[in-house]
């Protein structure tokens, strides 16, 4: 996976954090977190705010 691949991301946070409210989230928490994903290997240096942005609607969506 690759910071672009928001929905995929979204669907592994919904299954590995169900508990969590995606808007309660700090974005380093966040970033930490898509980091540590089975799967991810992108450059920590390409994700930015409208990113993670992304990925938290859409993981609130997912949920």
């Amino acid at each position: 996976m690759k910071w672009t691949d928001v929905q995929d991301i979204a669907i592994e946070l919904a299954d590995s954090k169900p508990d969590i409210d995606p808007l309660s989230v700090r974005f380093t928490d966040l970033m930490q977190w898509v980091m540590e994903l089975p799967g991810f290997d992108d450059d920590p240096k390409r994700c930015n705010e409208k990113i993670l942005e992304a990925i938290q609607m859409t993981w609130l969506d997912e949920r």
